[in-house]
C-alpha cells in the first residue's frame, strides 16, 4: 500500500497540471450535471418499511385515492381578544372571511370552516380551520404563500390573534446559515496557527471546497435518477468539508516534516502520500463502513444520506492522494514556514542534490521534544490514575444517556416567536394537549361481506377505542367508497411526545386481536404521532445490529492495519466511551435542558429519534481516523526500532499537534451547526462536536497512551499463524526504505523490525 501510494505521489507532483486539469473538468462536469438535471423530489411516502404506522400509512393511500399526506396543509388558529369568543358577530365574520379567501386559491383543494366542522374550544376563546393544499409544501411558490398570509393579515386587522401551523407556511430548515461560515473561519484560523503559513493553511480548505462541491453537484446531478433529495446531501457536506479538511491535513503536515528532514519535494511528496495517505485511505475506509453501515437500519432516507455521505468522503480521500500532491508540486516552497523557507534556502546552497532523499523513512532519533512528546511522557509515568481519571470522567458523563427518551420534536421545540409554537400553543390551551398528536385509526373491513355488519364492526372498534384510559375523544367513522375502510381519528390526553401517549398507542394496539375475533374487522394506528412512536422503537432496536456491523468490520479492518489484537479492541472500547458521553450530554442539554439557553433551545424534550444513529454511526468513523493518523505513527516508529513506549512518545511528537488541530477544525465546523433554528440540525451539530472534543482529547489523547503504556510490547503481539494469514497493507512505510532513497541504501540501523509474535 505505502509502495504504491508513493509512486501516485510522485506522479501527481510530476504531472500536476494534468491531474489539476483532470480535477478541474471533473468539477465542471459534476456542476454541468446539476445544472441540467431535472429537481429531486422529496418523497418520503415510505420512510421506515415494516412499522405499523407506515403500513397504516400506506393502506390508506391504497384505500382513499386523493387522501395522501403528502399534500401542504396550514392550521389556522383563531384566538379571541380578552372577554369576547370567536363565536360573536365580528369575529365570526372574519374568520369566514378568510377561509373564503383561502379556498379561492387556485392551489387549494380545501379549507374547512371551523363553525362547520365544531372546531371550537368549549370556552369559545379559541378556533382553527384547515386549509389543505394540492402539492407538497416545497412546491409552494412565494405567491401560493403570499396569499394566505394576506387573508391572515386581514382576519388581524379585525382584531383576532391569528397564528399558523401546519407544514405550509413552515420556514424550511437551514443547515446553518453565517454560523457554518463561521465555523469555516475558525477552521482556517486553526490552521494558520498550526501551519504558520498562509498557503498551508489555505490548501486544505481549498481542496475539501473543491472535494464538497463534487460531492453536491454530483448529488443534484443525480437527484431525480435515485430518488435523492438536497437533505440527502446535507450529511454529505457536514463530513465531506470536515474530514476533506483533515485529510489534506495530514498529507501536508507530513509533507512540510519530510521538508524539514532535508528531502526534496518530489520525494518528500512521495513519502507523505505513502505514509499519510495510507493512513488517510484505511481512515476514510472507517468512515465508509461507518456510513455504509446505516443501510442495515432499514430507512431508505437513512441509507440514501449514509450513502451519499460516504461517496462524498471517497471523493476526499481521492483529492488528499492526488489534487494535494499536485498543488504542492506548483507550489513546493509555499506551505512552508518562513523559517523552514529561508532555511531550505540556506541548506539548498550548502550542499549538492546528491544528499537530498537519502535517509531511509523512519523517524528521527534525538529529535526535539515539544508540547506531543512531553504529554506522552506524562502520561507514560501516570498511566493508571490517567487511565481512572478517563474512565470515569467519560462515565460520569455518559450517565444522562441512560434516561435518552427519543421522539421526534414538532413545533413545540421551535422558538416562541415563531407563528407555528404559538399556534401550537394555543391548540393545546384550547383543546388539550393531545390535540397537538391526533392518533388515525384505518380500519379494515374487508373481510366483512355485509355492509351493515362492516359498519357496525367499525362503530364497535371506534367505541372500544374511545373507552381506552387516555382518550378524550373519537371523530366519527369515515368510509372509503367501496365500503371496505374506515378512518377516524383519537385524541389523546397528552401530548405528541409524553410517554403516556407511547403507553396509549400500545394500549389500543393490544386491543386488537380481541376486536378481530369479535367483529372480523381488524385495524391499524398511524399518524404523526404513531410514526414518530413506532420510528424511534424501530431505530432503538437497530442500533446494536448496527453497532454490531460497523464496530466488527471496523475491528477486522484495524487489526489488519497494524497487525495487533489489543490495538484494535483498545479502539473500540474508546469510542464506546466517547459515544455515551456524548449521547449523555446531548441528553443533558436537549432533554434536561442544562445550559440550553446558552445554544438557543427554545423546549428541551425527547432526542429526535435519528440522532443516536447519526452520532453513533459518524463519530465511530471520526474516532477511527483519529486513532488511525495517531497510533499509526506509533507502529511506524515501533517498527523501525522504538521501544513501545518510546513509540508512544514519537507517535505524539509527530502526530499530536496535528490531530489536535484536526479535532479543533472538525469542532470548529460542527458547531456551526448549532447556530441552525432547526432543532434537529443544532442537536446533530452540538452532538458531533463534543463527540469529537471528548474522542481527540480524552480518548485519543490521553485514554490511548495509558492504555498502550500499560500494556507495553503486548500491544502489538499477534499470533504467528494470524500475522501469516493477513494481507500486509504495510502502512507504516515499511517498504519505503529502498524506494525513498535517490542515492545509496540506507544504513542498517534503519531497517524495520517485525513486531512482537509467537
Amino acid at each position: 500500500m505505502a509502495t504504491l501510494l508513493y509512486r501516485l505521489g510522485r506522479a501527481a507532483f510530476r504531472r500536476r497540471w494534468l491531474v489539476t486539469l483532470l480535477w478541474v473538468a471533473i468539477v465542471g462536469g459534476a456542476g454541468a450535471g446539476a445544472v441540467m438535471a431535472p429537481a429531486a423530489s422529496d418523497d418520503t411516502t415510505s420512510f421506515m418499511p415494516g412499522i405499523e404506522a407506515q403500513k397504516a400509512f400506506d393502506l390508506i393511500g391504497e384505500r382513499f385515492p386523493g387522501s395522501s399526506a403528502d399534500g401542504a396543509t396550514a392550521q389556522i388558529v383563531f384566538i379571541a381578544p380578552d372577554g369576547r369568543k370567536v363565536t360573536a358577530a365580528d369575529e365570526r365574520e372574519a374568520i369566514t372571511a378568510l377561509v373564503g379567501q383561502a379556498a379561492d386559491e387556485p392551489r387549494v383543494s380545501s379549507a374547512v370552516n371551523p363553525f362547520e366542522a365544531g372546531a371550537v374550544s368549549k370556552d369559545g376563546s379559541t378556533a382553527y380551520a384547515t386549509v389543505n393544499f394540492e402539492v407538497a409544501a416545497s412546491e409552494l411558490t412565494d405567491d401560493d404563500k403570499a396569499a394566505l398570509e394576506r387573508a391572515i393579515d386581514e382576519a388581524r386587522d379585525a382584531g383576532l390573534t391569528v397564528e399558523a401551523g401546519g407544514s405550509a407556511l413552515a420556514a424550511q430548515p437551514a443547515a446553518g446559515g453565517s454560523s457554518e461560515v463561521i465555523g469555516i473561519a475558525l477552521a482556517a484560523v486553526v490552521l494558520l496557527i498550526t501551519f504558520g503559513s498562509i498557503a498551508a493553511a489555505g490548501l486544505p480548505l481549498l481542496t475539501a471546497v473543491v472535494g464538497v462541491g463534487v460531492s453536491m453537484a454530483a448529488v443534484m446531478a443525480l437527484g431525480s435518477t435515485l430518488g435523492l433529495s438536497m437533505t440527502s446531501g446535507t450529511l454529505a457536506s457536514m463530513l465531506g468539508l470536515a474530514v476533506g479538511i483533515d485529510y489534506a491535513l495530514f498529507v501536508v503536515s507530513r509533507y512540510r516534516e519530510e521538508r524539514a528532514a532535508g528531502r526534496d519535494p518530489h520525494e518528500a511528496v512521495g513519502i507523505a502520500v505513502g505514509t499519510a495517505g495510507s493512513a488517510v485511505v484505511f481512515a476514510g475506509l472507517t468512515v465508509v463502513i461507518a456510513l455504509a453501515g446505516l443501510s442495515v437500519i432499514g430507512v431508505p432516507m437513512l441509507t440514501k444520506m449514509g450513502l451519499c455521505a460516504a461517496g462524498a468522503v471517497v471523493v476526499a480521500v481521492l483529492i488528499a492522494l492526488t489534487l494535494v500532491p499536485a498543488l504542492l508540486g506548483m507550489w513546493p516552497d509555499a506551505v512552508l514556514s518562513r523559517r523552514n523557507r529561508s532555511r531550505e534556502g540556506s541548506r539548498s546552497r550548502k550542499r549538492g542534490p546528491a544528499a537530498d532523499g537519502r535517509a531511509a523513512v523512519g523517524h528521527a532519533t534525538g529529535a526535539r521534544e515539544n508540547g506531543g512528546s512531553r504529554w506522552a511522557r506524562f502520561v507514560l509515568r501516570r498511566p493508571v490514575t490517567v487511565l481512572v481519571l478517563c474512565v470515569a470522567g467519560l462515565g460520569v458523563l455518559a450517565l444522562p444517556a441512560t434516561e435518552l427518551e427519543m421522539g421526534m420534536p414538532g413545533a413545540e421545540s421551535k422558538s416562541t416567536a415563531s407563528t407555528e409554537r404559538r399556534a401550537y400553543d394555543a391548540l393545546a390551551e384550547g383543546f388539550g394537549a393531545g390535540f397537538n398528536g391526533p392518533l388515525t385509526v384505518v380500519a379494515d373491513v374487508a373481510d366483512v361481506q355485509d355492509p351493515a355488519d362492516a359498519r357496525q364492526a367499525v362503530k364497535e372498534i371506534a367505541e372500544k377505542i374511545g373507552s381506552t384510559d387516555g382518550v378524550v375523544s373519537v371523530s366519527s367513522p369515515r368510509f372509503n367508497q367501496a365500503g371496505d375502510a374506515a378512518l377516524f381519528s383519537a385524541v389523546p390526553s397528552t401530548g405528541p411526545n409524553d410517554e403516556k401517549t407511547k403507553d396509549l398507542v400500545q394500549s389500543i394496539r393490544a386491543e386488537r386481536a380481541g376486536l378481530e375475533s369479535e367483529t372480523g374487522a381488524t385495524f391499524e394506528v398511524t399518524g404523526s404521532t404513531a410514526m414518530n412512536i413506532d420510528v424511534a422503537q424501530a431505530l432503538q432496536d437497530a442500533l446494536l445490529p448496527y453497532l454490531a456491523v460497523i464496530v466488527g468490520l471496523a475491528l477486522l479492518l484495524l487489526l489488519v492495519v497494524f497487525r495487533s489484537l489489543l490495538v484494535p479492541v483498545k479502539a473500540a472500547f474508546g469510542f464506546l466511551l466517547s459515544v455515551l458521553a456524548s449521547l449523555g450530554a446531548v441528553v443533558a442539554v436537549f432533554q434536561w435542558g442544562w445550559g440550553a439557553d446558552l445554544l438557543g433551545v427554545e423546549q428541551p424534550g425527547p432526542i429526535m429519534s435519528l440522532m443516536p444513529i447519526f452520532l453513533v454511526g459518524i463519530v465511530f468513523g471520526l474516532a477511527m481516523d483519529y486513532e488511525m493518523f495517531l497510533v499509526a505513527r506509533m507502529r511506524e516508529a515501533y517498527v523501525h526500532g522504538d521501544r513501545a513506549p518510546q513509540a508512544v512518545v514519537t507517535g505524539f511528537r509527530h502526530s499530536a499537534r496535528v490531530v489536535a488541530a484536526a479535532a479543533a477544525i472538525m469542532i470548529a465546523v460542527f458547531s456551526g451547526f448549532i447556530g441552525a433554528e432547526e432543532s434537529m440540525i443544532k442537536t446533530i451539530g452540538f452532538g458531533l462536536a463534543v463527540a469529537v472534543l471528548f474522542d481527540a482529547f480524552v480518548v485519543r489523547m490521553a485514554f490511548v497512551p495509558a492504555v498502550l503504556a500499560l500494556l507495553g510490547d503486548k500491544a502489538w503481539w499477534i499470533p504467528r499463524w494470524l500475522d501469516r494469514a493477513l494481507p500486509h497493507v504495510d502502512v507504516e512505510g515499511s517498504g519505503l526504505g529502498t524506494q525513498a532513497v535517490d542515492g545509496p541504501a540506507a544504513d542498517e540501523s534503519s531497517a524495520p523490525r517485525q513486531p512482537a509474535r509467537i
